[in-house]
């Protein structure tokens, strides 16, 4: 069985998409000052999915120049959305199928990366990834608002349906 946590990911992935929905590509690309444009955001976490459950498992990436466009410290950057999206979809449904086997003790593990392990358990970098995505959706809402959005989706959505808590196995 799918452990919680993967579902609690799965959960706040759905909630970015459907807070993304009706964005189009002219609008993902604009930046109101310092802030990031929303493609960077949908690109940065597909980097950040494919660095934890590629990279550093020794897998290799799939989106050969996503960490040079979107990565943490790099310079601001306005890809195409649909690019992006793109991206994203290839990046979250290939790296299911490792997260969907995730055990509790796979999650108190450590991936090795090049001969040595990585400062964060599994379970850390899921949990990192999970609050990622909740700080960039806010970001997201707030660039929509700029935008002159209305009628935004409410958060968090329907969470007692989607991903209830459940008890750890």
């Amino acid at each position: 069985m799918t452990h919680p946590l993967v579902e609690q990911l799965r959960f706040a992935r759905s909630e970015f998409f459907r807070g993304l929905d009706g964005v189009t590509n002219e609008e993902g690309v604009k930046r109101f000052g310092p802030i990031n444009s929303i493609s960077w955001i949908v690109g940065h976490l597909a980097d950040q999915e494919q660095r934890y459950w590629f990279e550093r498992r020794g897998v290799p990436i799939l989106v050969e120049d996503l960490n040079d466009r979107v990565g943490f410290g790099k310079p601001a950057t306005t890809p195409p959305l649909d690019v992006m999206w793109t991206a994203w979809r290839t990046i979250v449904t290939a790296s299911d199928p490792f997260l969907d086997a995730l055990t509790v003790d796979d999650l108190e593990g450590f991936l090795v990366v090049t001969g040595r392990p990585f400062h964060d358990s599994v379970g850390s970098m899921l949990l990192r990834i999970i609050d990622h995505y909740w700080f960039h959706n806010g970001e997201a809402q707030a660039i929509r608002q700029l935008l002159g959005h209305t009628d935004l989706p409410q958060f968090v959505g329907n969470i007692g349906q989607q991903a209830p808590y459940r008890r750890e196995e």
